[in-house]
């Protein structure tokens, strides 16, 4: 189970932080990261980092996301810097293992202008 939350109401400019937690080792986990869905809008993928460290990010927010892991407490965090309107969206974790894909139940991040 991934248990995501840190979302909130936030102003242009802002920072926050999201978390995952799982309830097993991440360690064993491939993949883990963060999608997002806007209103109206698909779910894409945010930021990945991968069971040896190797990270991914959209376009859109390298520079100013930064995605990190918390072995010891089975986390992974979501540090966005810089927030504008267009990453208003509902934040879902996930992890990816070869057997299966598991996903939170998501975090809802709101930007005002």
């Amino acid at each position: 189970q991934l248990q995501a939350s840190g979302g909130g109401l936030v102003q242009a400019g802002g920072s926050l932080r999201l978390s995952c937690a799982a309830s097993e080792s991440i360690s064993s986990i491939h993949i883990m990261g963060w999608y997002r869905q806007a209103p109206g809008k698909e779910r894409e993928p945010v930021a990945t980092i991968s069971n040896i460290g190797s990270t991914y990010y959209k376009n859109s927010v390298e520079g100013r996301f930064t995605i990190s892991r918390d072995i010891a407490k089975d986390t992974i965090y979501l540090q966005m810097n810089s927030l504008d309107r267009e990453d208003t969206a509902v934040y879902y974790c996930y992890a990816w293992k070869p057997s299966a894909t598991y996903w939170g139940q998501g975090t809802l991040v709101t930007v005002s202008s």
